[in-house]
């Protein structure tokens, strides 16, 4: 059984707070992997300022994993390949993050792959394991820690996640290894539970990273403070580990350098920033595709890049997976009421040196 650790550089930079876009799968219209385009999309993420990719999660495509398929494997050592090359002209190295699923037996096995394709930490999925108990989850994660860092994950129920309590946290930060947390449960109180037990365990030494796609711009800017043994506490995002940044990237980032300046220089927050919190929610809602609980998702993540040349369409390796009745038209909103959000121009720009 093999055991990664983290470099105190990798740490340092995870810690600090990026932008790590949940990485895509391009298909072709033969539902087969789409090499060039899939290329495309790291090399993309990462001139557009990312300071790391999130492969083989939920906007990868779980079923990338299904034997019959192959393609998991084969995904994790692209984006290998890619931010190998970044890295040699770049100051900072990439973070590589990658996905963790399944029971027990399954998790360690693809925590064992992540470690062989070079990544530094898993995003560890507990939504395979919706009947166990707090005691088993933590026994599940421990083994997995065994073998890479971890960055725990609450999934949302509308996208197959399950609830997880204040009392889960305060156990899960005991397991040395867990290097951040992605907070996905699109519920405040339940990303209270998950500050609230990490600013009580005492560690500062966990990365925060948002997850919510339905409030990025105010978990990004939001102090979160408790008691502990008498004394105020803070905690905060430092970063975000979106789908929502698998589009738009470069303004992504934008708008991410600046809620960090704002949050550490302890600034005002303007009324123009809390009007983007709602702009960009609503741009996730017609992405995500809200209103018919987020069953065109990752569809959606495709049109929006399908528009832009990254794509070639939206297929999904499960043909069920298609946009929603009024999903496209929804995009189209977008686009006339926010342009100021889409980097298309960036995009055109570059598109043919990505996909050479």
């Amino acid at each position: 059984m093999s055991n990664s650790k983290m470099s105190p550089l990798h740490r340092k930079l995870l810690d600090r707070g990026m932008v790590i876009p949940a990485h895509p799968l391009a298909l072709d219209e033969n539902r087969k992997l789409d090499e060039p385009r899939q290329r495309a999309l790291s090399r993309y993420y990462i001139a557009a300022g990312a300071g790391g990719l999130a492969v083989g999660v939920h906007t990868t495509q779980f079923e990338i994993r299904d034997p019959r398929i192959g393609l998991f494997e084969p995904v994790l050592e692209i984006a290998r390949e890619e931010m190998d090359s970044a890295d040699q002209n770049r100051k900072e190295p990439l973070i590589r993050i990658g996905g963790i699923t399944g029971c027990t037996k399954q998790a360690v096995a693809e925590a064992e792959i992540l470690v062989r394709h070079g990544f530094h930490a898993g995003l560890l999925s507990l939504a395979a394991l919706q009947e166990a108990d707090e005691q088993e989850l933590i026994i599940h994660c421990t083994e997995v820690a065994r073998i890479i860092p971890l960055v725990g994950f609450y999934l949302q129920p509308a996208c197959g996640g399950r609830e997880l309590s204040y009392h889960f946290w305060g156990r899960f930060v005991e397991i040395p290894e867990v290097v951040a947390i992605k907070v996905a449960a699109f519920n405040r109180y339940r990303t209270i539970d998950v500050m609230r037990a990490v600013a009580e365990s005492g560690r500062d030494d966990i990365a925060m990273y948002t997850g919510n796609d339905d409030n990025i711009v105010l978990d990004l800017l939001t102090s979160y403070r408790f008691m502990r043994g008498g004394k105020l506490v803070e905690r905060r995002f430092v970063g975000g580990l979106l789908g929502h940044w698998a589009v738009w990237t470069k303004r992504a980032v934008e708008l991410f350098q600046q809620c960090r300046l704002v949050a550490e220089k302890q600034r005002p927050i303007s009324p123009e920033l809390l009007s983007r919190n709602i702009e960009v929610t609503d741009c996730n809602a017609a992405i995500f595709d809200a209103a018919n609980s987020f069953r065109g998702v990752i569809p959606g993540v495709h049109e929006v890049l399908r528009r832009q040349g990254l794509m070639a369409g939206t297929w999904c390796l499960n043909p069920d997976e298609q946009l929603s009745p009024g999903q496209k038209e929804e995009i189209d909103r977008l686009y006339q009421s926010y342009p100021f959000l889409a980097d298309d121009d960036f995009v055109a720009e570059h598109l043919d040196e990505w996909l050479s």
